[in-house]
């Protein structure tokens, strides 16, 4: 059902090289930058770079080339923006992918989100070289992987591993963080 032209679609933004590898910003700036750009409603949850904010646009390609661009010029590098709407979130949410998979001391859940769908030849799952990642699952434009963990405290970086491998550009988030985000966006 297509909205009204004055009706606003709420998005979730998720961004990548946010507080991360020295790129740092506060949650009260970055959504400063969201409302330079005219957004409504913006609001930011933890400090990885996850902002909520409503605008009119439906076309998301624009979007997002308006929100990368200003973000370069005021933040000085590039942050890759990934956007979801909420029933998005819940489709991912709601996703069995890690069924047959469960949590051990050793592995983590992931979803990836993708700037482009994963090629339908690709035949799931599949594993990094070195096995630390495995993906189980594509829905759209978003991948689930499981992230076997070969020393504490240190992650595989999936986002790049996607990047280089499959030519999309990906950020990460853990599948209990990404369910955090959509009752946080849920909450306006």
């Amino acid at each position: 059902m297509a909205r009204s032209p004055a009706s606003k679609q709420l998005y979730v933004a998720l961004l990548r090289a946010i507080n991360v590898g020295g790129h740092t910003v506060t949650m009260e700036r970055l959504r400063g930058h969201f409302g330079d750009l005219g957004f409504t409603g913006v609001r930011s949850y933890i400090q990885t770079g996850n902002v909520f904010f409503e605008s009119p646009e439906e076309d998301r390609r624009k979007l997002t080339a308006d929100i990368e661009e200003h973000l370069r010029k005021k933040l000085g590098y590039e942050v890759s923006t990934f956007l979801r709407t909420v029933p998005e979130l819940e489709r991912v949410a709601a996703s069995k992918a890690f069924a047959k998979h469960p949590l051990t001391p050793d592995t983590r859940h992931c979803v990836l989100f993708l700037s482009e769908p994963l090629p339908k030849s690709l035949k799931l799952p599949v594993r990094s070289p070195d096995e630390q990642l495995e993906l189980v699952h594509a829905l759209g434009s978003d991948a689930m992987a499981v992230l076997h963990i070969e020393k504490k405290g240190h992650t595989f970086n999936a986002a790049a591993f996607m990047e280089k491998t499959h030519k999309v550009k990906a950020t990460a988030r853990f599948f209990h963080t990404t369910a955090k985000i959509l009752e946080a966006a849920k909450g306006a």
